[in-house]
């Protein structure tokens, strides 16, 4: 074999790799028609109070999906959409948004919200599980580019401890948290794109 034969293999050997990775971000599984109609094309929402799915980490995907179909977080508008969803195809929508790109927030920021939403990130520490770029991980969901509307909703259902199968650990980091606080910290988020 040649050189340059082998940088061909090489080359060909690599490019089939990676192949699957780049299909699982555009080719969307068949089970993921049943999430366009909430969470968007590609797991961007355009509803209001829903989340963006796009981006979030794998484990965190799984873990809801889980936690949605077995019956231990509690979502109206989800009952009964994945009866009869296996492991298998859980993962594969799992892998699928996780590799979607996120969309741009469509409104600009507010400077003085967003700067005391930054403020506050920081102070409650917020980047200690979420990452400092607040980009999420394993269980953790990214934060980064989420809806505002949902942000806001979900911290304030953490905050009045109604948001159940979810990490009791919010609770305790969103009390003594004004609404105005939480209005700024979802404002600030949002409007992240990293």
């Amino acid at each position: 074999m040649s050189f340059s034969s082998k940088w061909r293999a090489l080359a060909f050997l690599g490019v089939a790799m990676l192949a699957p990775l780049f299909s699982a971000a555009q080719n969307p599984p068949v089970r993921a028609s049943m999430c366009n109609a909430c969470h968007g094309p590609n797991g961007n929402a355009a509803l209001k109070d829903m989340p963006s799915i796009a981006g979030q980490p794998k484990v965190f995907i799984e873990n809801q999906l889980v936690l949605i179909r077995e019956g231990m977080r509690d979502i109206p508008q989800m009952k009964g959409v994945l009866d009869n969803v296996s492991d298998t195809e859980l993962t594969e929508l799992a892998n699928y948004y996780t590799n979607q790109r996120i969309a741009k927030p469509f409104a600009q920021k507010q400077a003085t919200l967003y700067d005391k939403g930054e403020t506050l990130s920081k102070e409650m520490r917020c980047g200690i599980c979420h990452l400092p770029t607040y980009v999420g991980r394993e269980q953790m969901p990214r934060l980064a580019g989420q809806r505002e509307d949902y942000l806001l909703y979900t911290m304030r259902a953490m905050k009045a401890n109604q948001a159940v199968g979810r990490d009791s650990i919010m609770i305790a980091s969103l009390y003594g948290i004004s609404d105005e606080d939480l209005k700024a910290i979802s404002h600030y988020l949002s409007r992240l794109n990293n």
